[in-house]
C-alpha cells in the first residue's frame, strides 16, 4: 500500500532480495542504468503502434493491467537498487528537481502546454 511503505522500505526490500543472491558484483552503476533503461523500454514495448484508446484498454483489462505492473515494477527496482547502491536520497533529490521544475516551467507560461521550457 503505497500509503503505508515507505521509499526507504522499498529499497530495504530491494538489498535484502540481491544480498540474497549475491547480485552486488552486478549492480554497478552502468549496469544499472542499463536495467532502467531496458526495462522501461519493456515497458514502452505494451503501448507500441496502439492508439490512446487501446492504450486506456490495455489498462483496464486484468492481464493487459498485470503485465503493465510488472514492467512499472521492474523500472522501479532498478531506480531502488542505483539509489539505494549509491546513496541517492531519492526523497530529497525528487524535491529539489520538482522546485529546480518549477522554476522552468512557471504556470503562467507552461499551463496547457506540453513545450519544453527552453521553448516557453
Amino acid at each position: 500500500m503505497d500509503q503505508q511503505t515507505t521509499v526507504l522500505e522499498l529499497r530495504q526490500i530491494v538489498r535484502a532480495f540481491c544480498d540474497e543472491r549475491d547480485w552486488e558484483q552486478f549492480h554497478g552503476a552502468k549496469d544499472l542504468a542499463i536495467g532502467v533503461s531496458t526495462e522501461a523500454a519493456e515497458l514502452l514495448e505494451h503501448f507500441r503502434f496502439r492508439s490512446d484508446a487501446e492504450c486506456e484498454t490495455l489498462l483496464r483489462e486484468p492481464d493487459g493491467r498485470q503485465e503493465i505492473e510488472h514492467e512499472l515494477v521492474d523500472v522501479l527496482f532498478f531506480v531502488l537498487r542505483f539509489a539505494d547502491r549509491y546513496g541517492i536520497d531519492l526523497d530529497d533529490a525528487f524535491r529539489r528537481k520538482m522546485s529546480r521544475n518549477a522554476q522552468r516551467y512557471p504556470v503562467d507560461k507552461s499551463k496547457g502546454s506540453n513545450r519544453k521550457y527552453s521553448e516557453l
